[in-house]
């Protein structure tokens, strides 16, 4: 088993908080596009987000979609982990981020998003690989389409 793949550099110096997130690659209905949420930075992400005390990775994936896109999903196959080291300077903190990976289906619009400050885009693959912010997050879209 090949060990899960670190991206950053951890500098000595920094006292890293660990955030743990769950997050999807769904492709919309085509097999096109990927559900692709922009940041007010205007950074790109997969959808999903930090795990939250208690809940399994599903749970947060559910929770997340919802919250930020207000969609359903079928959860499917897990794709795999990375881990990151990286510097917010949004939040002033050094973070660790093991994420976990899932490929996700049949995307469904259920409600309006809960949060409104996000821009929620289905974006072409090769351009939302290209363009995603977190080396983890590119990773895990690798790891999607080694498998279709």
């Amino acid at each position: 088993m090949a060990h899960d793949p670190v991206f950053g550099t951890k500098d000595p110096k920094l006292d890293y908080h660990r955030r743990v997130g769950v997050y999807g690659v769904i492709p919309d209905p085509s097999g096109k596009r990927l559900l692709i949420l922009g940041a007010p930075n205007h950074a790109l992400f997969l959808p999903g987000g930090e795990v939250e005390p208690g809940e399994s990775d599903a749970e947060t994936l559910r929770r997340e979609l919802l919250e930020e896109f207000g969609v359903t999903v079928t959860i499917g196959e897990q794709l795999g982990r990375a881990s990151e080291y990286f510097y917010s300077h949004h939040r002033q903190t050094a973070y660790y981020h093991p994420a976990t990976f899932y490929a996700c289906t049949d995307l469904k619009q259920v409600a309006q998003p809960l949060e409104d400050f996000n821009t929620l885009m289905l974006m072409p693959i090769a351009e939302a690989s290209a363009q995603l912010k977190r080396p983890t997050h590119r990773w895990g879209v690798a790891q999607w389409l080694a498998r279709r």
